[in-house]
C-alpha cells in the first residue's frame, strides 16, 4: 500500500494514518487489539517505504521501539489496548517523560462504554485519571472529526515534546 490518498479516504483508520503520514509519522509499533484492527490491517499491508510497522509482543516493548525511532529523529506511533498502558507506565514515566522523547500513543479504550468484557472494567473506568496522574495529555478521538482530533494531538505533542495519547473508544 502506498501513501494514502486523502481524497478517497472513507474509514477512520485511513483518516488517522493519512493525517499521521502527512505530518511525518512513518514508524509504528504495537500490540494488536480488535478495536484497532483497521489500523493494524492498513499497517500490515503498507509499503515499508511509506510506513514502517514493527509488531511487538508487549506494549512496553513497542514503546521501546518507538522511542528508538524518536532518538534517531523519526516521528513514531505506538498502538495499544488500554490494559497495556500498565506495562508501559514505567517506560513512559522514567524514560520518555524525563528525556522529552515524544511518541504518539493510539490507545483503544476498552471498557469505555461499560459493556465490554469484565477484564476491561477497572482500567476502562480509570483510564483518564491514570493518564492525568502521570501527566500524559490525551485527546478522545471524535469519529466525526477524526482529522481534527489527530491534528490536535500532534500539535500538543510537538509543543511539549512528550508523549500524547489519542483514546479510541470505537472500532477503527
Amino acid at each position: 500500500m502506498s501513501a494514502l490518498n486523502s481524497t478517497t479516504l472513507s474509514t477512520p483508520a485511513e483518516k488517522i494514518l493519512s493525517v499521521l503520514q502527512t505530518n511525518g509519522y512513518k514508524h509504528f509499533s504495537g500490540v494488536p487489539c480488535s478495536l484497532l484492527k483497521g489500523l493494524f490491517a492498513l499497517l500490515e499491508q503498507s509499503d515499508a517505504s511509506t510506513m514502517r510497522y514493527i509488531p511487538a509482543v508487549r506494549e512496553d516493548a513497542a514503546i521501546g521501539v518507538a522511542s528508538g525511532f524518536a532518538i534517531a529523529g523519526h516521528k513514531s506511533v505506538v498502538l495499544m489496548q488500554n490494559s497495556g498502558l500498565g506495562y508501559s507506565l514505567n517506560v513512559l514515566t522514567s524514560f520518555n517523560m524525563i528525556y522529552d522523547l515524544p511518541v504518539m500513543l493510539l490507545i483503544s479504550w476498552r471498557g469505555a462504554y461499560e459493556h465490554d468484557a469484565v477484564e476491561h472494567d477497572i482500567i476502562g473506568d480509570r483510564l483518564t485519571p491514570l493518564l492525568d496522574a502521570v501527566d500524559i495529555p490525551y485527546i478522545e478521538l471524535e469519529t466525526h472529526k477524526v482529522e481534527q482530533s489527530v491534528i490536535k494531538a500532534i500539535e500538543q505533542m510537538e509543543c511539549t515534546q512528550k508523549p500524547v495519547a489519542i483514546l479510541i473508544k470505537d472500532e477503527v
